[in-house]
């Protein structure tokens, strides 16, 4: 089961993420974080 969240992020962030998002290895936004947070959960983020 998904869940809707909100989450606030300054304006730097908010161009690294869109900028990431033009490689087409994210389907969207929420894709983007969902791998984001698996990856930090998980001891993998840099």
């Amino acid at each position: 089961m998904k869940h809707k969240i909100s989450i606030t992020l300054d304006e730097d962030t908010l161009v690294a993420v869109r900028e990431a998002m033009r490689s087409k290895e994210f389907r969207n936004r929420s894709h983007f974080f969902e791998i984001a947070a698996s990856k930090l959960i998980e001891g993998d983020a840099k």
